[in-house]
């Protein structure tokens, strides 16, 4: 099978992520942080080393600012419901996921104000049109990083100079970025950087975390045992006690620090240009097709491996069921789960055809998914 649906979630993993998951279950399964036999200190340890090296990968001083979640859809949960209180204002851009959408239309009913600001058909944030938007009651600004439906790459050091002249926090959602493009929370002034383990990272599903800003403090998203204080009531406020109540998925936890192993000693910048690679290989081909629109910018420089077609005349559905069942292709059709950006596009009645890279694809598999499409578009 030819596997282009890395945007949803990253196929193959490297083969240290398995192992280590595997030998995490067998040798070390013990509850962290919650108990001095050497099973459970090796199980902290083991924790401790993925916060290591996610700070390394995302330039982060203190490891301890980044908390472990299940994916990135509660990271951001956590960040929003965590920041926001009723009177505070938050700014967007149109090209954002449902995990950023619904939980601030969720917040809307208890009296945060919302406002959505139009980008480009690319995807691409204005920062004059943000700055628009700015009153003295903003609190947050977010933004993604890049589109999953167009796959356009959005300026964060400036949007995050943006952000600091207006003394306001800025937010990122890096799900379609972490692993694939350099991030550096210092240079490009995140306060806060969501990201799911099971994408770019190439761990396993069930992890993800959120960087926070040292100054900024969240409400937690729930309380519980931590391994820490158990003599008191009251949650712990110091981080990451503060936001990881209950027991965390540590074979997970293990499999995505091989993962992100795996990026530093590869190094980010051959995995970005690979996908650039592939990128502007298909965009070629699927350019020389009359009866096949594609979304986004051509400049590879700034878009990642996240493509979107339409083909005139063809369902999506029934598209993509053809890629799998004549050409096994796996591709993603619909929303993906990002409707404000499919209005954006003008594709919201009839959604899109989208292909998504991961380092492990190869030029001959663009090539074949290329032939594909042309088949069946009839080109």
């Amino acid at each position: 099978m030819i596997y282009l649906d890395n945007a949803a979630t990253s196929w193959p993993k490297p083969d240290a992520v398995y192992r280590e998951m595997i030998r995490c279950i067998k040798e070390y399964g013990a509850n962290p942080g919650r108990s001095g036999y050497r099973m459970a200190i090796r199980a902290s340890e083991k924790i401790f080393e993925c916060r290591e090296n996610l700070a390394k990968l995302f330039g982060i001083t203190d490891p301890l600012r980044i908390a472990f979640t299940s994916n990135a859809t509660e990271a951001i949960n956590l960040a929003v419901k965590g920041l926001l209180v009723p009177g505070d204002h938050v700014v967007l851009s149109s090209m954002e996921h449902n995990a950023v959408i619904r939980p601030l239309k969720k917040l809307e009913t208890a009296g945060v104000e919302v406002s959505i600001v139009k980008t480009d058909l690319s995807g691409k944030i204005d920062n004059a049109d943000i700055a628009e938007h700015i009153r003295r009651n903003t609190k947050l600004l977010i933004a993604t990083h890049a589109s999953n439906v167009t796959g356009t790459v959005n300026d964060l050091a400036s949007l995050g100079r943006l952000a600091k002249e207006h003394k306001i926090a800025f937010m990122v959602d890096a799900a379609q970025t972490a692993g694939n493009i350099p991030i550096n929370v210092e240079r490009m002034n995140i306060d806060l950087l969501a990201f799911p383990g099971h994408k770019g990272l190439l761990g396993p599903q069930g992890t993800g975390g959120l960087y926070v800003r040292a100054g900024i403090t969240l409400d937690p998203l729930k309380e519980g045992g931590t391994g820490s204080l158990s003599e008191s009531p009251e949650q712990p406020d110091f981080l990451p006690d503060r936001y990881e109540s209950g027991t965390l998925n540590t074979p997970g936890i293990a499999g995505l620090n091989e993962g992100v192993k795996f990026i530093l000693e590869t190094g980010i910048d051959k995995i970005q240009n690979h996908e650039k690679q592939l990128a502007g290989y298909m965009l070629e081909g699927l350019g020389e097709m009359d009866n096949v629109k594609v979304y986004g910018i051509d400049d590879t420089e700034h878009r990642i491996g996240v493509i979107s077609i339409t083909i005139d005349g063809k369902d999506c559905h029934e598209v993509c069921g053809a890629l799998d069942e004549k050409y096994d292709i796996a591709a993603r059709s619909g929303l993906q789960c990002a409707y404000l950006a499919h209005e954006t596009i003008g594709t919201q009645n009839k959604g899109t055809i989208r292909f998504s890279t991961g380092f492990f694809n190869t030029v001959e598999d663009i090539h074949k998914a290329v032939k594909a499409v042309k088949e069946i578009a009839g080109s």
